[in-house]
């Protein structure tokens, strides 16, 4: 389904480690916000980099590659349930942690479009993130 990522993620994570197919959905998972509004901006793919430094700890390289990678598996019509059905087993605070990570890259172009908005509503439902969490993290990121 995702093979290419995971081709690439297995020189990052070895493949029988559980968090091959987490590390691959994220990946794909920040892509499909940035890519939400049909324009991609350049902060938003800078915010992923970021994003996936911090959330799976690569270089800036290879959060590059990822990137990459995921934009163009996402272009494959995967669906939003194909990726959050390999996080729903994500402790709590990493699920919390990748809504807060959502909403930072729909904010990275100071603009919120309502297709970035009901897709982070939508996996946050997916990956049981209680509606208290989606909003507070919201707030936490909202550029002032």
């Amino acid at each position: 389904m995702i093979t290419k990522i995971k081709q690439l993620l297995n020189t990052l994570v070895p493949e029988e480690s559980p968090e091959f197919d987490t590390t691959s959905a994220i990946v794909c998972i920040l892509c499909q916000v940035s890519a939400a509004d049909d324009k991609p901006s350049s902060e938003e793919e800078a915010a992923v980099i970021n994003t996936l430094m911090k959330l799976v700890n690569v270089d800036k390289e290879k959060a590059a590659e990822l990137l990459k990678m995921g934009m163009k598996e996402i272009s494959n019509d995967h669906s939003v349930f194909d990726f959050t059905s390999q996080l729903r087993d994500l402790e709590s605070d990493a699920r919390v942690d990748l809504i807060k990570a959502m909403w930072v890259i729909a904010y990275a172009d100071n603009n919120l479009d309502e297709m970035e908005e009901a897709l982070i509503r939508k996996v946050a439902a997916l990956i049981y993130v209680s509606h208290s969490d989606f909003i507070r993290t919201k707030l936490e990121v909202i550029p002032a």
